[in-house]
């Protein structure tokens, strides 16, 4: 049997700020991302199994991701815990924020995503690596071999 990586891409809209940053990223702002996930496995040999030859079926990772990360985060706004912004936002009565203990840069929010889908993988299936592009030019990934 040979190990094969499978990916599949998720877009959402969201929204965050920097707390604290230096730069216009400081203010809320929006982005289009998008979110590869690749997993790791070797296909199903099964003949009986409505699975056989695939890694994982496309469609149960659309669900798992929807699940966990699409759902929560597409068309939100993604903040630090307790900033300032997130004061604000609360008060001013926003639906569909999503306050996170650590700023809600693209790196953090690609180890949150590893942490999240990791565990929820199927037996035999591993997660291989992330990427999150947070513009069509500016991406940060995430591989597991560098996070033992």
């Amino acid at each position: 049997m040979h190990n094969i990586r499978v990916t599949k891409t998720f877009r959402f809209e969201m929204a965050h700020a920097l707390d604290g940053h230096d730069g216009p990223c400081r203010h809320l702002h929006g982005h289009s991302y998008v979110l590869d996930v690749c997993l790791l496995g070797q296909p199903n040999p099964a003949p009986q199994s409505p699975k056989q030859g695939m890694v994982v079926d496309f469609s149960d990772l659309k669900h798992l991701v929807n699940e966990l990360i699409i759902s929560r985060f597409d068309h939100a706004v993604a903040i630090k815990q307790g900033s300032t912004i997130h004061q604000r936002l609360e008060a001013e009565g926003f639906e569909r924020v999503v306050p996170l203990p650590f700023q809600p840069t693209c790196e953090n929010l690609l180890a949150h995503f590893a942490s999240l889908i990791g565990p929820a993988l199927p037996q035999g299936v591993s997660l291989h690596h992330l990427r999150l592009h947070e513009t069509a030019s500016a991406f940060a990934e995430w591989y597991a071999s560098d996070n033992p």
